[in-house]
């Protein structure tokens, strides 16, 4: 979920550095009591996500701004298929123009390809997850966007859940030193996470108890070892090289969750393009 202040936030930021303090272009060709109307369409395939988002930025233009919304978010849109109708003042069209484009195209392309990865995975028990490798400043964006391509999202920050990743390890000198280092300070309502490279240390981890295991570029022969051993003691995690071609053979070892960071640091954007009605 999203609240409105945060959806402000980025936008009004993203449109200070669009336009600084003028839009040379517009300002100087359009007069100020112009209206039009634009229409959004799809020159791809997928599922919508942001348009709610993407008309917020010409209501912070043009308060006088109106819609018609034909398709919403978690909608499949096909090539061609308008999605929505914008009319409002001529200069808060052009000025938005950008800056809506980037959020609703960015967020459509996370969400069409986290639900590529869920259909993938379907009828297996696997949830598909994200990761905190998003771009600095959208994190609450991205990590909606996966929601409504039908995944689920990890933490959404460092305060979330203890996550004991191999650098922690090393730093702090031993797996079971560090879980109990943290049980012994943090409160009793936050989790425990441990990532391993193998059974080995999967096993100490769970005769520590911890909640959840993350099982580190594993091979699908050793997940479905780890699944078998873990016997629903912890909730297991497979990360690392998960692509399209291996998901469904990661998902089929019985591990719960598979995360990915690609879904939010290298997403291809979903095309739209916003033309004006003449």
């Amino acid at each position: 979920m999203l609240m409105q202040f945060q959806i402000d936030d980025i936008i009004k930021t993203a449109l200070a550095e669009d336009i600084n303090y003028i839009d040379v272009t517009t300002d100087y060709l359009v007069d100020s009591d112009a209206v039009a109307t634009a229409r959004y369409v799809a020159k791809d395939s997928g599922v919508l996500c942001g348009i709610d988002i993407a008309l917020r930025v010409f209501t912070l233009l043009d308060d006088t701004a109106s819609f018609e919304v034909y398709i919403r978010d978690g909608e499949k849109v096909n090539k061609g298929d308008i999605i929505a109708r914008i009319t409002c003042h001529t200069r808060a069209l052009l000025k938005g123009e950008r800056t809506a484009l980037n959020l609703i195209q960015h967020l459509s392309g996370i969400a069409t390809a986290t639900n590529k990865c869920v259909e993938l995975v379907r009828g297996t028990k696997a949830s598909v997850a994200d990761t905190r490798k998003t771009l600095p400043g959208l994190r609450a964006l991205q990590k909606y966007a996966v929601t409504v391509g039908g995944g689920r999202n990890h933490r959404y920050n460092l305060s979330d859940c203890a996550m004991l990743k191999d650098t922690h390890l090393d730093a702090y000198g031993s797996m079971s030193g560090a879980v109990n280092a943290l049980r012994s300070k943090m409160g009793h309502t936050v989790k425990i996470e441990v990532e391993v490279a193998d059974l080995r240390e999967l096993e100490e981890a769970l005769s520590l108890g911890v909640e959840i295991i993350m099982l580190d570029n594993m091979s699908c022969e050793d997940m479905a070892k780890a699944v078998e051993i873990t016997a629903g003691r912890a909730k297991l995690e497979a990360s690392g090289n998960v692509t399209h071609e291996t998901i469904r053979a990661i998902a089929e070892t019985g591990v719960d969750i598979i995360s990915l960071g690609a879904l939010t640091h290298s997403v291809k954007a979903f095309d739209i393009s916003m033309k004006i009605d003449k």
